[in-house]
């Protein structure tokens, strides 16, 4: 299908190309994929097949077999209570296919590379994503992750049959490797850091919101910033195209030890010089959301202050409770970075009705409950 490119820091558009980042701004000029705003088709249970008229996918293209998306919405009352909310309800992101929300932007790549191999620089969840969809497509998939990353997300890449590739250092320097070994090699990103059309795939999380009755707020944890910058602009399309009546604010969460878009946001940081953020430490053990880097992070600031909303830092020591309490007040069994969503609510006391989004399962960190006990 035919979209438009546009930069989000000179607004330039391209049209009829593959692009990465905005030839003019760089590799900091974040592109963003514009669609024809069509209403979606299907019903609950098509998963990602239902949101093609909003997706940047030819329908006639090979497409996974497996369902992704359609996750439960769960109710917590005792949550709500404990936390003093009116309501509190919590997007159980841990059912997808290989147990994250990153199989939704996988699922867009994988198809987008029509067989190419794929690459991704990983904490785990985007690598184990990936492996999964590629080998229901019988693609190629190629991974980078840091020697930090959990072993049962390092479990999943093997037993589905990815190539591997462990990087001694940070997250940073695994996707600066990736990123040149990807070039060079000519294989597809799967990178939603600078991919555009995979911030499409994490949109369909915000689709489904939209579908549902409104929250005051959502919380989001943020790593690189895609996730909520994804989420909120799924948010704006259902309510522009009339099935959600209004738009919530959203809440950014970052751990403490892991604070670069939080930086940013309270620095009021929107200039028009495409540039790196400034380099933050990234220690927590919440490892999905561990970034010292960010490339999204001005998508992430202006979703956030397009919503009204608000950032908040939790300690580790929050994100661990957290964990405790999703589960044993909520029956939802979050991974660190998913807890985190549910501490920032936790910390910030902000009443009415919240939508905390759990991006994946507790399955994916043993040694994090094991720590939460």
């Amino acid at each position: 299908m035919s979209v438009e490119l546009l930069c989000t820091v000179c607004g330039e558009s391209y049209r009829g190309v593959e692009l990465m980042t905005c030839p003019a701004c760089g590799p900091w000029g974040i592109l963003e994929v514009v669609c024809p705003l069509e209403r979606p088709v299907g019903e609950p249970g098509d998963g990602m097949r239902r949101w093609l008229p909003l997706l940047p996918v030819d329908p006639g293209m090979a497409m996974p077999e497996l369902v992704v998306g359609d996750t439960p919405l769960v109710e917590a009352p005792r949550l709500a209570r404990h936390l003093e909310y009116s309501r509190f309800r919590i997007k159980d992101e841990g059912r997808n296919p290989s147990g994250s929300l990153k199989d939704r932007p996988s699922w867009v790549g994988a198809v987008l590379a029509q067989g190419r191999t794929v690459a991704c620089a990983s904490t785990g969840n985007a690598a184990s994503s990936l492996a999964v969809m590629c080998a229901s497509m019988g693609t190629p998939a190629v991974i980078f992750v840091p020697d930090r990353a959990p072993e049962p997300k390092l479990a999943q890449l093997t037993v589905f049959g990815a190539r591997v590739f462990r990087v001694l250092g940070s997250y940073d320097a695994t996707y600066d490797l990736c990123t040149a070994v990807s070039e060079r090699m000519g294989w597809y990103s799967r990178s939603a850091a600078v991919n555009p059309y995979l911030v499409e795939g994490k949109k369909t999380c915000g689709l489904e919101l939209g579908e549902v009755e409104p929250a005051d707020w959502v919380s989001v944890s943020v790593g690189d910033g895609c996730t909520i910058a994804g989420i909120w602009k799924g948010l704006k399309e259902m309510y522009s195209l009339g099935i959600l009546d209004r738009l919530p604010r959203l809440l950014g969460v970052q751990a403490e030890k892991a604070p670069a878009v939080y930086q940013e946001w309270a620095g009021g940081n929107l200039s028009a010089t495409p540039r790196a953020p400034a380099a933050a430490i990234a220690e927590t053990l919440a490892d999905s959301i561990s970034v010292g880097v960010p490339r999204n992070w001005r998508r992430a600031v202006r979703a956030v202050q397009e919503s009204g909303g608000e950032m908040i830092l939790v300690s580790e020591s929050e994100i661990d409770e957290a964990m405790r309490m999703t589960a044993r007040l909520g029956g939802v069994y979050a991974e660190p970075a998913g807890a985190t969503a549910i501490a920032g609510l936790a910390r910030a006391r902000l009443g009415g009705s919240v939508i905390a989004v759990a991006s994946g399962s507790g399955l994916k960190d043993v040694d994090g409950a094991t720590r939460a006990g």
